[in-house]
This record gives C-alpha cells, sequence and structure tokens, in this order.
C-alpha cells in the first residue's frame, strides 16, 4: 500500500522528528526553499558551523554539501552531524584533492598555503590557514610569507592578489561553475531592467566584472548596509547569503577531523 504524504504533513514530520532526537536543524542560504522554511537556522557555511557549535543539541542536521558538515565536525566534535545526502558535494570543493595539493607543495617549498574555507577537511589539513571570502584578504595581508597558494577558487585568488600586490600568489585553478557561468550581457540586460538598482558582487564572480560600479559584498557587509541605504532593487550576483555572521579565521593545523554521520 502506498501512503501519499502531501508537503505539509512532510515538514511536520520532519520537525517532529528533530524534537523527537533533540536535533537542531539548519540549512544553507542555496537551499530549496521548503528546506529553508522548517529549519531552525539558516545562513552561510561556516555560520552555521558556528551556530551549531554554540547550541547545546547533540544531534545537527546540517542541508548543505559535504564540506559544510566536515566543518561542523572540526567545531563541534562531541557532537554528531548528520548529512541528509551524502551525495551532496561541492563541484569547486572537488577540484582540488590532497595529493594533487601537496603535490603543488613540493614545487614552492617557501609557500603559505591559505584555502579557502569552502573546502574539504583534507584538504584543509594540507594548508596552513583557512580563510573566508569575507577575511581572505586580511588574512593575506596578515602572514609573513612573501609567496602565497591561493585554494581552490581562482577567483577569489585574483581579488586576494589585487590586494595583496606585494605578494606573489599562485592560484589553484578551481571555480565555481555556477560564478563562472555568469555573462556580462545578462548582468546589463538585469540593470537595464531596473536601473536604479544597486549591483552586487560575491568576491568569488571573477576579476570580468571588476570594471563595473559594484559594491563586492559578503553577508556581513550587506546585513551592515542595509539600514544605510533604501533600496527599490537590489541586484545580486549570484545570490548574497543574508545570514549576517562574520565568520573568522580558522588555523588548520593541528587538525583533527571525525566522519560525518
Amino acid at each position: 500500500m502506498t501512503i501519499v504524504i502531501n508537503e505539509e504533513q512532510l515538514k511536520e514530520k520532519i520537525r517532529q522528528l528533530a524534537k523527537e532526537r533533540d536535533a537542531l536543524l539548519i540549512a544553507h542560504n542555496y537551499m530549496r526553499d521548503e528546506v529553508q522554511e522548517i529549519a531552525d537556522i539558516t545562513g552561510d557555511s561556516l555560520g552555521l558551523s558556528i551556530e551549531a557549535q554554540k547550541t547545546d543539541k547533540k544531534v545537527i542536521v546540517f542541508c548543505g554539501v559535504h564540506f559544510m558538515a566536515e566543518s561542523a565536525a572540526i567545531l563541534s566534535p562531541e557532537k554528531t552531524i548528520l548529512l541528509p545526502r551524502k551525495d551532496a558535494g561541492c563541484p569547486m570543493a572537488d577540484m582540488v584533492t590532497p595529493e594533487k595539493l601537496r603535490e603543488l607543495k613540493q614545487q614552492h617549498p617557501d609557500a603559505t598555503v591559505v584555502t579557502y574555507v569552502n573546502s574539504s577537511a583534507a584538504v584543509k589539513a594540507e594548508s596552513d590557514i583557512c580563510c573566508t571570502s569575507s577575511n581572505a584578504v586580511s588574512v593575506a595581508r596578515s602572514l609573513d610569507a612573501r609567496k602565497l597558494l591561493l585554494v581552490p577558487d581562482r577567483n577569489l585568488g585574483h581579488y586576494i592578489a589585487q590586494h595583496v600586490p606585494e605578494k606573489e600568489c599562485i592560484l589553484w585553478p578551481g571555480y565555481c561553475p555556477t560564478h563562472d557561468r555568469l555573462k556580462i550581457d545578462e548582468i546589463q540586460k538585469a540593470k537595464d531592467d531596473h536601473p536604479d538598482a544597486l549591483l552586487w558582487f560575491t568576491r568569488s564572480a571573477g576579476p570580468r566584472f571588476w570594471s563595473w560600479p559594484i559594491i563586492s559584498a559578503q553577508p556581513a557587509v550587506c546585513t551592515n548596509l542595509q539600514p544605510k541605504i533604501r533600496l527599490k532593487h537590489s541586484l545580486s550576483v549570484p545570490k548574497v547569503a543574508s545570514s549576517g555572521v562574520c565568520a573568522g579565521t580558522i588555523r588548520t593545523k593541528p587538525l583533527s577531523c571525525r566522519a560525518v554521520a
């Protein structure tokens, strides 16, 4: 016999199960609307891991991709981190492996490895320091090293290199496929349709957009701007996260991580 459950019943069943397990349900901003609607907390990837660390609940259901759940496990090793789909991956994170990174490190033994937090735990373990897109430039400037290996996002790497010209930056050739699909003519059409709109870019969008009169912003920056400006339209390219969580720096040595449940 087939039992048909509508969406609202399914949402209620999930919330009830989370209550029975004393679980915190967190969802990344890029999840589907119906997933975000039943989440206890929504936000960006590292911000959610920090929220998971703060909670008294021992079970965390992380609606996101694999590296996000790994980050939560790193920050909360005593908690059970559940990833609803084991095959939920990130194409950009998959573009770098610890083996290949070790090979590049051998070619540049005097370089410091700066890794974007949107990477696997195994890659983080091969790095000297991790950064977010918000604090990437500050992290790069804080290092004594004159040579940096920037992993894995080449677009974020270009942004860092532009702001630390005194350092030699070697970019890993990874990228976010969604960001790379952005086209100038599509953005121009959106601006033409909404001429009074403020244009926002993530720093991972790539240098081809830097000549535009834009704000290159991250979640905390966007939140801080909200009381200061009034907009009829705001074009987000791509969607800007809205958690407002200002994530810090994670140093990755020493690092231990258990398997994500």
